[in-house]
């Protein structure tokens, strides 16, 4: 039983992938050390344990995902929306991102750099922000609201109220909106939304699939600009020193040892609102069997664990070296260097998030490889590389957060009424997921280190580089969308080009067209009723098209074609076998094979 709930197989898969996506970053720092910004024994020593903290914890979080989080979050938001009860499903949702959101890690790192707003204050602002937009969300895949329509009103009723908000509170609010989503929400959330759609059905449930992230991160975003109203503006602290005079690798490893006690209780208490509310659900409804809970228990355990070595890894080891290589390159005679040297640690940063990981995962198994996770991958480093380019552009230059967020979102907005449903939807999430634990506690405090040797304001010049890395991906995914939209057209014009010259041929030859007179192999123009909506991959709709012909094999009960219905799926073939078997009766072979392929429309929708 143990072998089967404990994967070390897939443990070590995980854990190499982790390796992959933090040793570029970890190269990189390492290249700075011995060139242009030597760090001191105890801020390379925190780095290097923090990167090896980073890899184990990475690798055994998005496993826990996979085994825990992605199931318990599909199994509820299916039941709920299965249950019909509008109210319930809200109030569940509200709750739900309120509670996880107050324990989210990077929203707890930002409540400690802002000042003149009390860290509670603003934390409990944030979570009701998530809940309200959590529910929002949830309606909007009930009652298929259009994603376009709702984040086009909201952004710009977030660029209306910043007109009456201080523009230090502007990078503070969209930065909050970025950091909302972090490791733990963004897993629930996604499979959540799954859950709810899957249910739901219907032609657009891959779209509504996706989304949820998106406009929770603008929850945030209103609730902070209300609370600027509310209070004044304040002046940052200078960039704290992380000095601390650590001569030994055992001394080293006592500042990891001494913060896991901390980091244990703040992802139990994160964790505890999803695992309790999961097991009321399982006592009273769902009713899952014993080696599917049990596989779930050792999920949470994998993704408890994970998370504790993640963020006592980048806290305590990433944070110092960011901050220092931020404001030691910034004293340099030459400074302008921060732009490209941002934009290459974004480029690489962006792979060590595991939210990003989780998400990728999904929007390839949702869409069937159609937007593979290489691709989405790199749209979001380049988006995270321009992001901080433009970061180091304000600290240089004192520049307004309004002259990038304002364009920025102009462009991603009207680029939604040109790209396929999907991939808006995808966007949107992507810029939240982005803007997780990694961007938190290296990229702002790199910022934050660069503007305090600069002379800057720290209000108004360091903190806003959430908000950029939440905002390029709509862009950039986006323009990945059109240029898969501009390439299916120009396929489908070279199809129907060559399908031309194929008739053409075919007349000069002689032939004559003939019609087939079987039921079983007529055609069958199953994607009609797409209406031009994204098609997940070739594969998909082949798989659809062979699931439909063995339907209507199995409906014919004058002649059933066993070799069509065997090729089509491997319920056709137990449904051919069990009617040989049971001697001839093409009826009984039939039912099989017609549960056969409704099982496997089942699984490929």
């Amino acid at each position: 039983m143990l072998h089967r709930i404990l994967p070390n197989k897939k443990l070590v898969l995980k854990i190499r992938e982790a390796l992959s996506s933090v040793l570029p970053i970890t190269v990189i720092v390492l290249i700075l050390n011995f060139t242009i910004t030597p760090m001191p024994f105890e801020i390379r020593g925190l780095f290097l344990i923090g990167s090896l903290f980073l890899v184990i914890g990475m690798g055994l979080f998005t496993l826990g995902a996979d085994m825990a989080m992605i199931p318990m979050g599909e199994h509820m938001g299916g039941y709920l929306t299965r249950s019909r009860k509008f109210l319930l499903m809200i109030a569940v949702a509200f709750v739900m991102g309120a509670m996880v959101t107050m324990a989210e890690p990077d929203l707890q790192v930002l409540a400690g750099l802002v000042p003149a707003i009390p860290s509670r204050h603003l934390v409990v602002t944030v979570a009701i922000g998530v809940g309200i937009f959590l529910a929002i969300a949830v309606m909007r895949i009930m009652f298929h609201w259009s994603l376009r329509i709702i984040l086009l009103g909201f952004y710009i009723a977030v660029f209306t109220i910043g007109a009456f908000v201080p523009e230090e509170y502007l990078a503070v609010a969209y930065d909050s909106g970025g950091v909302t989503t972090g490791p733990i929400t963004v897993p629930f959330i996604l499979a959540f939304g799954v859950g709810v759609s899957s249910v739901l059905g219907g032609k657009s449930s891959h779209d509504d699939s996706f989304g949820l992230v998106a406009l929770c991160s603008i929850g945030p975003i209103m609730s902070v600009l209300m609370l600027g109203i509310i209070f004044g503006p304040g002046s940052a602290s200078e960039s704290p020193d992380y000095m601390t005079g650590i001569t030994s690798v055992t001394e080293l490893l006592g500042r990891f040892r001494g913060a896991l006690p901390a980091y244990l209780g703040e992802i139990a208490v994160a964790l505890l609102p999803i695992v309790a509310f999961f097991l009321l659900f399982q006592l009273f409804a769902l009713k899952l069997p014993a080696g599917q809970l049990a596989r779930m228990g050792v999920g949470i355990g994998y993704t408890f664990l994970g998370l504790v070595l993640f963020l006592t890894g980048v806290n305590v080891g990433f944070l110092p070296a960011g901050s220092y290589i931020g404001a030691h390159v910034g004293e340099l005679p030459y400074p302008w260097i921060l732009i490209p040297l941002g934009a290459l640690l974004g480029y690489f940063i962006v792979a060590a998030e595991p939210a990003v990981h989780v998400l990728n995962d999904q929007v390839e198994d949702i869409t069937g490889g159609a937007i593979s996770k290489s691709a989405m991958l790199t749209a979001l480093s380049l988006g995270v590389a321009f992001s901080i380019g433009f970061a180091m552009c304000r600290v240089l230059f004192g520049l307004s957060l309004l002259y990038f967020l304002i364009p920025g979102y102009a462009l991603a907005l009207g680029l939604t009424f040109f790209v396929p449903k999907i991939f808006t939807a995808v966007a949107f999430d992507s810029g939240g997921v982005a803007s997780g634990a990694m961007t938190a506690t290296f990229l702002l405090p790199f910022t934050v280190g660069a503007c305090a040797s600069l002379g800057g304001d720290m209000m108004r010049d360091a903190f806003g580089v959430v908000a950029l890395v939440a905002m390029t991906p709509l862009v950039t995914i986006q323009l990945m969308g059109l240029a898969y939209k501009l390439k299916v057209r120009r396929t489908e014009k070279e199809e129907l080009v060559a399908m031309e010259r194929m008739s053409e041929g075919a007349a000069e030859a002689g032939w004559e067209p003939f019609e087939l007179e079987s039921e079983v192999q007529e055609p069958h123009y199953f994607l009609d009723d797409i209406d031009g909506e994204f098609i997940a991959s070739p594969e998909w709709a082949a798989e659809i098209h062979d699931a439909l012909l063995h339907s209507a094999a199995a409906a014919d009960d004058e002649y059933i074609d066993l070799d069509l219905i065997g090729g089509s799926d491997e319920g056709g073939d137990a449904g051919g076998s069990g009617g040989d078997a049971g001697g001839g009766d093409g009826d009984a072979g039939g039912g099989d094979g017609d549960a056969g392929g409704a099982a496997r429309r089942e699984g490929t929708e």
